[in-house]
């Protein structure tokens, strides 16, 4: 490999975060990066998620760190495309030049048996035309203000430090030339090469927190690329799916699983924290969290797929981390089974100057009845799929199917999170739909307890949202009790089988009117003017069409929803109707699990004469 030689900051690195819809994500199980079009990292914790961020110019492009490489031209200069390797989380992009081109892999490294004990990054360039001049750059980051980077020189090689995290940079014959000083920025290292046809040059980095740090040799990263490439294959091979959008399938699927946090087998929400939701800031969450409604819905696909080890490891540790931090069901947890702090602000400026940036979250002590709902619902699943419950998880669903029975006439924060209490309407078709499930689970013999109270609650919980969560003035389904305002969120119960029917079908209409934005769907009446539209909402709405029996009218806005996506196949948490370009955190594990809800639904009712081309 040819030796790379200091230069100054490269003259293409950008004042401020790209749009967040031109972000790519890699993984490895512990952590995520995300990619810029211009090839520059902007995101990564290290080595886990769960870590601040060394590099973190997305949301401080001051002092947040990143790593670039990319042709050492201005970018009117080159074209940049992309793609992920088929079936797989590893990266590639293509920079043509006027005198040739260049291809990037880039790959969060994957060991011989699963996950490496340490994170490892790999950026690997191979000449594909004629000659392109490339730079690349690590400029470590203050750990969102809370560290001074600097870059100690030990006998193996450099070793850049920030707090706890230390990585160091290989992939090059004598190793970075002695980094680069900065002012206020502080340190970095650089390098420049020219990548000719049939050329391979490499830069990577291997990272630690509060451990000692491995150096890995080149040629072992290097390889380490074609073993990731492989285990990402072969765990798509194991992924089963046959129907409509299989192609579309197979990279949410992909997505969802750089969610999956292998340590523990938790599902995080999101891979960011603080994108905000829209340009004036505020709403500014951190979904580097467990929700277990979002751990719930994972579960569920999971087990639709015939994924079995993880659908294990996600519903163990949920059940267990439950157990451990109860005896009340909290709504989230961190992703190593602890409650979640209360909100942290940093001394950064936010993506695009967008504040404020936390970590934690306000919402982890709500009272979110619906979250019952979503417990119960996937260990019925689970037990249907031909598996069966420990006592401990069988008394504790026993008693969360009580406790439902107490609580569902109480008000609540509602699935929004919102800061008022109220009779949220799906709150209570999440109740209804817990009890359902607890009786059919004690009269299977799974738990214990009294099948015949909970079906008796149940059939209450009907009646009362009959009587106070239905509108025939606004031919709809409501948002709460007392109010005439409507909510999306009501839609996730046509495929819970509260309402297939005709209420249902006129719901999805006055939703449609009043929400609506083309295929895209706001969450709740006057959400208009505080954020867009949610992108797992539209999904809900082609699901519930099509248990509605609408199948044509699913398909048309689902060929729409499909072509929303960023161009490697990523969806945030909203979008723009308007521009359509992306808010909020990314990738989104709600928006990717509604995809694969919406299509697993359309494959099972939708008439196959109708699926044809898709």
């Amino acid at each position: 490999m040819a030796a790379c030689s200091s230069g100054s900051r490269p003259s293409w690195q950008a004042p401020v975060a790209r749009a967040i819809e031109s972000y790519a994500p890699i993984g490895d199980g512990r952590t995520v990066a995300l990619i810029g079009l211009n090839g520059r990292i902007d995101w990564l914790p290290l080595p886990n998620l769960t870590n601040v961020p060394v590099f973190a110019h997305l949301l401080d492009d001051e002092t947040g760190g990143s790593f670039a490489l990319a042709p050492d031209l201005p970018e009117s200069q080159y074209r940049a495309e992309r793609r992920y390797v088929p079936n797989t989380n590893v990266l590639e992009t293509t920079f043509t030049t006027a005198e040739g081109a260049v291809r990037v892999t880039d790959a969060l490294v994957s060991g011989v048996a699963g996950r490496l004990p340490w994170a490892e990054l790999a950026r690997r360039v191979d000449g594909l035309s004629g000659t392109v001049p490339m730079r690349w750059a690590v400029r470590p980051g203050t750990s969102l203000q809370t560290a001074a980077p600097w870059v100690e020189r030990t006998a193996h090689g450099h070793v850049v430090r920030s707090g706890a995290t230390a990585f160091t940079v290989v992939g090059i014959d004598h190793g970075p030339a002695d980094p680069e000083i900065d002012g206020e920025r502080g340190p970095e290292l650089a390098g420049a090469f020219a990548a000719r046809a049939g050329s391979r040059h490499l830069v990577a980095l291997a990272a630690t927190h509060d451990e000692p740090l491995h150096f890995p040799t080149p040629e072992n990263v290097d390889a380490g690329i074609d073993r990731t490439v492989e285990n990402w294959c072969h765990w798509s091979r194991v992924f089963s799916y046959d129907g409509p959008y299989a192609e579309a399938m197979q990279r949410n699927a992909l997505a969802l699983k750089l969610l999956i946090y292998s340590p523990t087998g938790a599902i995080a929400a999101a891979a960011t924290t603080s994108l905000p939701e829209n340009p004036e800031g505020g709403k500014n969450w951190d979904y580097r969290l467990a929700w277990v409604r979002d751990l719930a819905y994972t579960a569920q696909a999971l087990v639709r797929f015939g994924l079995r080890e993880e659908t294990q490891a996600a519903l163990s540790w949920m059940l267990q981390t439950i157990r451990k931090r109860g005896p009340e069901l909290h709504v989230m947890y961190t992703l190593d089974g602890e409650l979640v702090p209360e909100p942290h602000a940093s001394h950064v400026r936010g993506w695009r100057g967008i504040g404020p940036v936390v970590s934690g979250n306000p919402a982890s002590g709500q009272l979110q009845l619906g979250v019952y709902g979503d417990l119960i619902a996937i260990c019925r699943t689970y037990v249907d799929a031909g598996n069966v419950l420990d006592v401990d998880t069988a008394r504790m669903l026993a008693g969360v199917a009580d406790r439902t029975c107490d609580l569902w006439r109480n008000p609540d924060s509602g699935m929004w999170e919102l800061g008022t209490d109220r009779h949220y309407i799906s709150s209570k078709m999440g109740c209804w739909k817990a009890l359902d499930d607890a009786a059919a689970l004690a009269e299977a013999g799974s738990i214990p307890g009294s099948a015949e109270r909970w079906r008796a609650e149940r059939d209450r919980i009907r009646q009362w949202i009959d009587a106070h969560g239905w509108s025939e003035e606004r031919r709809s389904y409501l948002f709460y009790a007392g109010g005439d305002e409507l909510d999306a969120s009501v839609l996730l119960h046509a495929p819970t089988g509260f309402d297939r029917g005709e209420r249902m079908s006129a719901t999805i209409d006055a939703l449609t009117a009043e929400l609506g934005a083309g295929p895209l769907l706001y969450r709740y009446s006057g959400a208009e003017r505080e954020e867009h539209t949610f992108v797992a909402c539209a999904f809900w709405r082609v699901e519930a069409l099509a248990c509605v029996g609408r199948h044509e009218e699913a398909l048309e806005l689902m060929d729409d929803l499909v072509e929303r996506a960023n161009d490697v196949g990523i969806y945030a948490e909203m979008i723009d109707a308007a521009t359509g370009s992306a808010w909020g955190n990314t990738p989104q594990a709600l928006s990717h699990l509604a995809f694969l809800g919406a299509v697993m639904t359309i494959r099972d009712v939708v008439a196959a004469d109708l699926l044809d081309g898709r």
